[in-house]
């Protein structure tokens, strides 16, 4: 008997009680552009993979800011509130934001609490790809210079960058957990020799909890160093803690050795609901057309499904559907290859049929 690949998603009314048990409700927001393509291919997958996972739709992003006058409804937070988890598709942002309009990603880790982002980059099976990269990026996410705090008379513009001991203390413990069950050595990322009292608390407080853990190797290294070695021998580096700028920046490099950002997941994580995403943007100069690569989103869903939902097997198995559909040649226009590029529904369609093979033979 085959699953029925399928999906389930239905618009709730957040006033009915729940009826899905704990770990089986996922909120789904397409958001914008390409969004609406990649998102649904994710859900597809995820549902084949486990298919007592429920998605309920909501909406938030630019696109429902201009039709709603708020880019996060109430309701949205309702739904959010009763998730599991929350699987996200791409966001729209105008480069001066109207009153009214704040970016929702960063709104959504700072309200739900997301300190950490995690970004992995691996070598895609893709002929031509450097092979042997396997890194994880983890990002603290609610601190930096991404906390907002800015203001400007015109002629001088000023932004402030904060970072806390407990905010530092926190991600770097994650990062040595992590590390733990991966190769056991963890990079610290900083800019401590020219802002010695951010920077310099940052990498205290991460060096602090690395007396926790004896048996993972700890080095440091400057951004700037960084960035050069990332693009000169990634292979070096396993897992690497970074404040919430640098690793938003590195991540963006590190993705070329994974097969560009089209293919690059991510996973915001907290105490309560995780957010999945694609590192992705909304790339408006594609949306529509059905040629956006839909592996970032699925191999964000995998992430949810690992370090948040506590599902390995299914996890490894979305991620050996995708390892098998690139390895038969099959890519979106934004992958080299031999073969012509394919639809995001015809990926995506492969990917299920992988997924069937696995799963039943």
């Amino acid at each position: 008997m085959i699953r029925d690949p399928s999906p389930v998603i239905r618009h709730e009314n957040p006033s009915q009680p729940s009826r899905v048990t704990r770990h089986g409700r996922i909120c789904v927001i397409e958001g914008d552009g390409i969004g609406h393509e990649v998102t649904p291919v994710a859900v597809e997958v995820l549902q084949a993979t486990a298919p007592d996972l429920e998605f309920i739709s909501a909406e938030a992003g630019w696109e429902c800011f201009l039709r709603r006058g708020v880019p996060i409804p109430e309701e949205t937070w309702e739904v959010i509130e009763r998730a599991d988890g929350i699987l996200f598709g791409a966001i729209s942002a105008p480069p001066e934001p109207p009153p009214g309009y704040r970016a929702v990603i960063i709104t959504l880790r700072q309200r739900l609490n997301l300190f950490a982002n995690l970004r992995p980059a691996a070598s895609p099976p893709i002929p031509g790809f450097r092979q042997g990269v396997d890194l994880l990026i983890v990002r603290e996410n609610t601190e930096g210079l991404y906390v907002g705090k800015e203001r400007s008379d015109g002629e001088v513009a000023v932004a402030e960058r904060i970072i806390t001991r407990a905010a530092s203390e926190r991600i770097a413990h994650l990062a040595f957990r992590l590390a733990q069950k991966r190769r056991r050595k963890v990079t610290v990322v900083h800019k401590a020799n020219v802002l010695p009292k951010t920077c310099g608390l940052f990498r205290g407080a991460a060096f602090s909890a690395a007396a926790d853990y004896p048996g993972v190797e700890v080095e440091e290294m400057l951004v700037d160093a960084m960035a050069m070695w990332l693009a000169k021998s990634p292979e070096r580096f396993d897992v690497v803690l970074t404040p919430n700028l640098f690793g938003d920046i590195l991540s963006d490099e590190a993705s070329v050795w994974a097969g560009g950002l089209g293919m690059a997941p991510s996973l915001n994580l907290g105490e309560g609901v995780a957010l999945a995403e694609p590192v992705h943007g909304s790339a408006p100069d594609i949306a529509g057309k059905g040629i956006a690569n839909p592996i970032g989103a699925v191999l964000s869903g995998a992430m949810l499904l690992r370090y948040h939902l506590g599902r390995e097997e299914e996890a490894a198995l979305v991620e050996e559907a995708v390892r098998r559909v690139l390895a038969e040649g099959l890519r979106t226009p934004d992958l080299p290859g031999d073969r012509p590029p394919v639809r995001t529904e015809e990926l995506g369609r492969a990917l299920l049929t992988r997924l069937k093979e696995l799963t039943w033979g």
